[in-house]
């Protein structure tokens, strides 16, 4: 399969605005709402594309974790699928050095991220040890990366009709949803378009009310909405990571000097042996070090430490891949759950 300018155009409006109605994208991209619905379901069924949900890991609402994995290597396959099957790992990916999985965890609280995964590491055969780093601050995550292919006028346009789920930022800590507003995050995990009626016939519930109940768990902003594709069509196939220190007081100064990198996926502030991770996607492994003189000439006092080129991806923000990076359909979620008291 290969992806037509049309196509990546439109993965670029559900990049921007991941739940836009057919008809209101139809009046930006110049294509009729019944053939954007036909193209955007083949792509699904591809799995070449997908919108998805999932909790937006901003530390000052619940913990994210980055955690490095060594494994016996006669039972690596294992021990990633044992570790892609835990809903908690968001993301599993194969690294090429000094560790064998990377991880990406996001949990509740640090408590359960202690009680509910660790203990699950140390019963998974053939995992022999890791090692946690803990984000402080989330500057920019994958949900914010654009393929760009629209004009800048298409894509003023989409963001103007975008809604609260196109928010790159969570919003300040508020009261708790109630039970019945979060078990909508696995519909909306599986697919980011899920419409209230969809969710109202599979929870047997009134229409309206689960209609009242997303409006408020879209406006509360603990969910990243995205539009994914699968990375070999992105024309970025190559995934590279660094562990860097920066200069205290200058994380946000360096964190706004790398929206300008239009291959960014994530940025953060970390705890551990180095204090800042970036990821980037990348056209090469020759633009490994070309990302790396970039930064060193545009944040003053970066030190990186190391970088790690990512094999493969077993699973990304809920969603098993197959090895050729597209969606395999299967999607592996926490319970509806955000109180760790309920």
């Amino acid at each position: 399969m290969e992806l037509s300018e049309e196509d990546l155009g439109l993965i670029n409006a559900l990049q921007i605005a991941p739940r836009i109605s057919w008809s209101d994208a139809a009046g930006v991209l110049g294509v009729h709402a019944t053939t954007l619905a036909a193209r955007w379901e083949r792509l699904r069924s591809a799995g070449a594309a997908w919108t998805t949900a999932h909790l937006i890991g901003d530390p000052k609402q619940m913990c994210l974790a980055l955690v490095d994995i060594d494994c016996d290597m006669r039972l690596r396959a294992d021990v990633t699928a044992a570790l892609a099957a835990i809903p908690e790992v968001v993301t599993v990916e194969e690294a090429a050095s000094n560790r064998d999985l990377i991880l990406t965890v996001i949990t509740p609280t640090l408590a359960a991220f202690t009680d509910t995964v660790v203990p699950q590491f140390k019963e998974i055969e053939g995992l022999q040890k890791y090692r946690t780093s803990l984000c402080t601050r989330l500057h920019t995550g994958g949900h914010a990366w654009r393929l760009n292919v629209l004009d800048r006028s298409q894509q003023a346009a989409l963001k103007a009709l975008a809604g609260p789920e196109s928010s790159s930022a969570a919003a300040p800590v508020g009261p708790e949803l109630p039970q019945s507003h979060l078990d909508l995050i696995p519909f909306l995990a599986q697919d980011g378009r899920a419409t209230a009626a969809d969710m109202a016939r599979a929870l047997g519930r009134n229409p309206a009310t689960v209609q009242r109940q997303l409006n408020r768990l879209l406006a509360s902003r603990v969910l990243s909405f995205r539009c994914e594709v699968a990375q070999k069509f992105s024309g970025y196939p190559v995934t590279c990571q660094w562990f860097a220190n920066v200069p205290a007081g200058q994380h946000e100064a360096a964190a706004a000097e790398l929206r300008g990198f239009r291959n960014l996926r994530l940025s953060a502030s970390t705890t551990g042996r180095t204090n800042f991770v970036i990821v980037m996607w990348l056209h090469s492994l020759s633009d490994v070090m070309n990302a790396e003189l970039a930064l060193q000439q545009r944040i003053p006092g970066i030190e990186l430490v190391e970088s790690v080129v990512v094999l493969s991806s077993a699973k990304r923000v809920g969603w098993m891949l197959n090895p050729d990076t597209t969606a395999s359909g299967a999607v592996v979620v926490p319970a509806a759950e955000l109180n760790p008291t309920a």
